[in-house]
């Protein structure tokens, strides 16, 4: 049909979607690009598309020495020789990884595993790249001949724009990228995520699967219209189209039996069935509906996972090894190893299915009760500090439970001075428990409408009141690992709406603006719950409570310790928390605390 038609089986392909008409593409203002791409402008012309792709392509900035089609033709004699292409085998770094076919014909599947060996010759550091193949098989179709192709690819495995992210070619990026994935997910799809959570034993198992379900089971007319848009934008449309596959599978089977015994394997089937129930067009548009965080956010996120891998020492596939298991069921909340007078396993299922998925990977420590310690906030405080983040649970003598999960260190409360100021990030959030389950996020989260991201503000710490002074925060330090959804990212429309947490010797202020989500005196006696800006909250349970128990914690601890018990009484209190100091290579600290209780035993 055209010159770049030499690998297409067109019997294969839908050629009624193809139009003939003449078209050029002149256009250089990104943003008209984008939504050319978005509306599938040069989608059914093959020409057009091919033409377009190899203009996109050679304008990705590159390493100054990359290999191109003159390479391909001097290696790939030496690297195939005469051998059947069928029969190659293919390199580790995409070992059990699906080799799509699209609509190519047997000349095209041929070229996949020649231009994976030839590849595999010249970027040696390449030691993880599942969705390789698929890139490969799409870009055959638009390409004259395999070493066109193969200098695309090369391209866009070799850009050097830092801000550009396009394919992960380690298992560090990898498995960060799949982490990323489950908390957006848990941001932005929190029907699908409880569904996860409630059929799953490892949620980021399932999440492991989300470039499979681009790069592998998508239809070849749906990864077209996606790689239309991410040659454009960039990676961060993988998560919108990824985000808007999970959408619709809840939609269409919400209610009904698994059709298999694996949801990874219901999913994945979905996917490749995904013509029965949605079109590209529909796919692309729920796709960017999604209000996601701006892409500088998303980057800070993957740091910080990827900073989560390397202090687990998780950063190369082994086969000896299994991927990192999210502790959501049976290690941190399981029945035998967690007890608490506050929430029930269930319910500490849910709260934990809430948490950031680097935190999920490992289990809960007591830290401090105030019944063992008493009920003092200055003890509170010496049993916390140190630790992030930390949870707080609080069970009112009406038999009311709430809490909050908390994402920095107490001891930045003294930033402030002795004056009372708010610190933490958008991570944190509120919830209650009992008489019904409801999570309130940060305001900007749900409306991200409300603020606009980039410039950075100076005033991070925020007065706790009108009659109180701000303090000022300096820039994130690089040994952090939750520098995610920082106020000082986003243009907020005021300060009550980044009043995350705050603490002094008279009182504990969690959530401010137009009321406070919690307030906790200084014997951890009385509490007080209303409507606040910066969660956009009900009131968590009786305005004015007195609290019966009130439990906290931090999130990852050391191997060794393997069963936490939470003794029994009238009176509780408790945190939980992780080891901020903890350098590379240390286990994660996990602290509970409580007040007045009995000593806590901790079983090996």
């Amino acid at each position: 049909m055209d010159e770049y038609s030499r690998f297409v089986d067109w019997d294969k392909m839908d050629v009624s979607a193809q139009s003939q008409d003449t078209k050029e593409l002149t256009c250089t203002d990104f943003h008209e690009l984008k939504q050319l791409a978005r509306q599938g402008y040069w989608a059914k012309n093959h020409c057009l598309r091919a033409k377009v792709y190899h203009k996109l392509i050679s304008n990705i900035p590159c390493r100054t020495v990359t290999p191109d089609a003159n390479v391909y033709r001097d290696i790939v004699v030496k690297i195939v020789g005469k051998r059947n292409s069928s029969s190659l085998p293919l390199p580790e770094f995409v070992d059990n990884s699906l080799i799509p076919t699209y609509c190519l014909n047997a000349e095209g599947v041929g070229a996949i595993r020649k231009i994976i060996l030839c590849i595999a010759n010249q970027f040696p550091d390449i030691s993880f790249c599942p969705a390789l193949p698929s890139v490969i098989a799409l870009l055959l179709h638009y390409s004259k001949d395999e070493a066109e192709c193969f200098e695309q690819v090369c391209r866009i495995l070799a850009c050097n724009d830092p801000s550009k992210r396009l394919i992960d070619q380690t298992f560090l990026a990898f498995e960060s990228s799949c982490m990323t994935f489950g908390d957006l997910v848990n941001k932005y799809c929190q029907a699908a995520h409880k569904l996860m959570v409630a059929v799953s034993e490892d949620v980021l198992e399932v999440y492991s699967d989300w470039q499979r379900w681009l790069f592998g089971e998508l239809p070849m007319a749906y990864i077209a219209r996606v790689f239309d848009v991410f040659l454009v934008e960039g990676y961060k449309v993988l998560y919108r189209v990824a985000l808007a596959l999970l959408k619709f599978f809840h939609k269409v089977r919400a209610g009904q039996p698994m059709e298999s015994d694996s949801i990874q394997q219901d999913i994945r089937a979905f996917v490749r069935d995904i013509a029965k129930s949605v079109s590209p067009e529909r796919l692309l548009e729920k796709a960017f509906a999604i209000r996601l965080f701006s892409r500088k956010e998303i980057q800070l996120l993957q740091m910080a996972n990827e900073k989560a891998l390397q202090q687990k020492g998780i950063t190369v596939k082994q086969k000896s090894l299994a991927p990192p298991k999210r502790q959501n069921v049976h290690l941190a909340v399981h029945a035998e190893n967690f007890k608490s007078e506050i929430v029930s396993v269930k319910e500490m299922r849910d709260i934990w299915s809430w948490i950031p998925e680097r935190f999920a990977l490992c289990q809960p420590l007591l830290l401090f009760t105030t019944l063992e310690h008493g009920c003092s906030l200055s003890r509170f405080y010496s049993h916390s500090e140190g630790h992030e983040p930390t949870l707080l649970l609080i069970k009112t003598t009406a038999k009311e439970v709430c809490g909050a999960y908390l994402s920095s260190d107490w001891s930045e409360r003294r930033r402030g001075g002795n004056k009372l100021s708010f610190f933490g990030t958008g991570e944190c959030f509120v919830f209650r428990l009992q008489p019904e389950v409801e999570r309130y996020e940060w305001v900007i989260i749900k409306h991200p409408e409300l603020a606009s991201t980039g410039a950075e503000t100076e005033n991070h710490t925020q007065p706790a009141s009108s009659t109180l002074s701000s303090s000022s925060i300096p820039s994130d330090p690089s040994d952090r690992l939750s520098p995610f959804l920082a106020a000082r990212h986003f243009n907020l429309p005021s300060k009550t709406a980044s009043m995350f947490m705050a603490g002094s010797s008279e009182c504990i202020i969690i959530g401010g603006g137009d009321g406070q989500a919690l307030y906790l005196d200084a014997d951890l006696n009385h509490g007080r719950t209303s409507h606040c800006n910066t969660f956009n909250n009900q009131p968590l349970c009786s305005e004015s409570f007195q609290i019966s128990i009130l439990e906290g914690g931090v999130l990852p601890f050391p191997a060794h310790t393997k069963h936490v018990q939470w003794p029994s009484h009238s009176r509780d209190t408790r945190v939980f928390g992780r080891d901020s100091s903890a350098g590379p290579g240390c286990e994660d600290i996990m602290c509970l605390c409580s007040s007045k209780l009995s000593p806590v035993s901790i079983r090996d």
